[in-house]
């Protein structure tokens, strides 16, 4: 699997991204990380994503996990149309809790065998591949609970990367000052971790 992870948004390397696709230029749009917002602004959002990725040459289509949740095989049959997905910034616990109840999780957890897709994302999009998610709650509230979701926190993240990304560092966002308290749980814990400051994207292949 293909990887180009952002700390906001496009960063500076959104060409490469484009690049990533192949013949397949569909791209799934997950914005489920912003579902606390009401519905305007959730779609203001969306649209924004949208109007990016159809900028590169892409082709975008909003996958809400919502419709997913309970039903696995639906999602796994739909996300074969697609030749990645694009995770959008927000509330990863929010986004988190989402990809559970649809199990996207399980299912990126198999795509990740495949070469040619690509998960690409920003943000709570990006660093919801760590391992886990532990003092990234200085940057989210766990507590936020949209309408359909659970109280419950999941702490653990998707497990793809053998590191605890952490966005916004020392960066111009008003979740900085949040990093740099997750940085310093990562180094008093002994916890490997990487930093991405807004515009730095990682790209490389799992």
């Amino acid at each position: 699997m293909k990887l180009f992870l952002s700390s906001y948004r496009l960063g500076n390397n959104p060409e490469k991204l484009a690049e990533f696709f192949g013949e397949n230029k569909k791209v799934a749009v997950i914005v489920n990380a912003v579902d606390f917002e009401t519905p305007e602004i959730r779609k203001e959002k969306l649209d924004r994503e949208l109007v990016d990725l159809h900028t590169l040459g892409l082709q975008p289509e909003e996958i809400d996990l919502r419709e997913y949740f309970g039903k696995e095989s639906t999602l796994r049959e739909k996300l074969q149309e697609f030749g990645g997905v694009w995770v959008r910034g927000g509330n990863c616990f929010i986004l988190r809790r989402a990809m559970e109840y649809s199990r996207f999780d399980k299912i990126l957890n198999e795509l990740q065998h495949n070469k040619d897709f690509v998960y690409a994302g920003y943000s709570a999009g990006a660093c919801i591949l760590s391992p886990n998610m532990k003092s990234l709650d200085a940057m989210d509230n766990p507590n936020i609970i949209p309408e359909g979701y659970k109280k419950e926190i999941i702490w653990e993240g998707l497990n793809l990367l053998p590191y605890l990304l952490i966005p916004h560092y020392q960066s111009v966002h008003p979740e900085a000052q949040g990093a740099e308290v997750s940085v310093q749980y990562a180094k008093e814990n002994n916890i490997p971790y990487k930093t991405l400051k807004d515009g730095d994207v990682i790209i490389e292949e799992i």
